[in-house]
């Protein structure tokens, strides 16, 4: 496997404060992780919106609660393989065949008959919380140039591939100073791109393309690739839940560290029409900012605009529209609220002049990861629908749109009681789920 960076992205990337320094040694094995420091009162790992919170007032009608529908359209759910170790993402390849991710840094080929192998070639990945290997995407040119994309957390320059305890990401961060966090070598969210080889049994001539992003992977139909990026707290003084404000209201911080979608071009130069192109401050991949963990994207195929999905700290999940320039709020306006005590995030505001209102909103929590607008012809029904997988929820949802509005909502699936975190739809116009559970289905018409 050849290994390289493209210049460009990453080296503006590094000017601006973008690596870290050292975060302590790595766990060894069998030895137990030391013990966290005091833990504040707004953390948990889950996904809990208390109970016992008063419901936020939307800004529009329609904005949360949409009206529950019910699909006529009967049908199947079909195993197509299992035996995956926590996959994130998939894609489709020419003949039909898929590509699947799992978080810690694997990826397979899968047979229509959901037979597996690995693919080697995989750059370093370090499993840490929320991160490790994420989105695998095709060039729209992939029969010519058999380029792929991925989207991972990569450990630090000499540090090998490896999970590490969630602790080393929250606990051993969120007490320390900004000034201690910048010290810290934790490692780089990336994008890279890669040939696959000709016999699809690894991955050659990888090239980082981007630093700071590492959730979802969408090409836009004037052929840019957009890469969502969660919030990166670690940064500044803040931490997963908007627990902190000394620093929420600055807007050079927030276009930096909050979660972000970046734009570039599929070789990792910059679009010539990207909007901080103007400000030396800003990472010139930056193309709209202010979203907090962007683990769902697709374009919307009637407008060609970019739709996003996010987690909200509690409560709060959002569906959002992508425009350039745009700040969408995080961690100034929020429709949740803190883990475990459901505090306020920062002012406690919903809405704010100059910031984006989501579309939709979720509260509770329905853990919100991948997203598909359904275009096919098995399910006349659904066609125009907004798909989107929910963790929480051990759902699929089905959301019907009126324009750019959500006007019905359905959950899909929760017999089968599994997390879904992602869906696609494929070339024979079916969709098809990813689990957290490591299992990929199949959804098909039923007579």
């Amino acid at each position: 496997m050849k290994y390289r960076r493209v210049r460009g992205v990453v080296a503006v990337a590094t000017l601006i404060g973008f690596g870290m320094g050292v975060l302590g040694a790595a766990p060894v094995a069998g030895a137990a992780a030391p013990a966290p420091a005091a833990r504040p009162d707004n953390f948990t790992a889950d996904e809990q919106t208390p109970t016992s919170l008063a419901k936020p007032t939307p800004a529009f009608a329609g904005q949360t609660e949409a009206p529950a529908k019910k699909s006529v359209s009967k049908f199947a759910v079909e195993v197509v393989a299992g035996g995956f170790a926590s996959p994130w993402s998939l894609a489709f390849l020419p003949d039909g065949r898929m590509l699947v991710t799992e978080v810690r840094g694997t990826m397979r080929i899968v047979t229509k008959e959901g037979v597996h192998s690995g693919v080697a070639g995989v750059p370093p990945v370090k499993m840490i919380a929320a991160q490790g290997l994420h989105d695998v995407v095709l060039d729209p040119d992939f029969a010519h140039n058999r380029f792929i994309y991925i989207s991972y957390f990569a450990p630090p320059s000499g540090e090998a591939a490896a999970y590490w305890p969630e602790t080393y990401a929250y606990d051993r961060v969120f007490n320390l100073s900004v000034a201690e966090r910048r010290r810290f070598r934790l490692g780089m969210e990336q994008v890279a791109r890669a040939r696959l080889s000709e016999d699809e049994a690894r991955l050659d001539d990888v090239a980082v393309l981007l630093e700071g992003a590492e959730r979802r992977l969408v090409f836009a139909p004037d052929g840019t690739l957009f890469a969502t990026g969660a919030d990166r707290f670690r940064f500044y003084n803040s931490d997963l839940s908007g627990g902190r404000s000394s620093y929420e209201t600055d807007l050079t911080i927030r276009k930096n560290f909050a979660g972000r979608i970046s734009r570039i071009n599929p070789d990792g130069s910059i679009p010539k029409d990207n909007p901080f192109l103007g400000d030396p401050l800003v990472p010139p991949d930056v193309y709209a900012f202010g979203v907090r963990d962007p683990e769902g994207a697709a374009i919307n195929p009637k407008t060609g605009e970019l739709w996003e999905v996010e987690h909200g700290p509690a409560g709060g999940d959002e569906v959002n529209i992508i425009r350039s320039g745009r700040d969408y709020g995080w961690p100034v306006i929020t429709y949740g609220r803190q883990y475990t005590t459901g505090k306020l995030v920062g002012s406690g505001l919903t809405a704010k002049s100059g910031m984006e209102q989501p579309v939709y909103y979720w509260f509770p929590d329905v853990a919100p990861s991948g997203l598909a607008f359904y275009t096919g012809d098995r399910f006349p029904e659904w066609k125009g629908n907004l798909f989107v997988g929910s963790l929480k929820g051990h759902s699929l949802i089905r959301l019907v749109l009126d324009g750019d509005r959500v006007v019905g909502e359905e959950r899909l699936l929760t017999d089968r009681n599994q997390r879904i975190r992602d869906v696609r739809q494929g070339p024979d116009g079916l969709l098809y789920l990813l689990t957290t559970d490591g299992s990929l289905l199949r959804i098909v018409p039923r007579s």
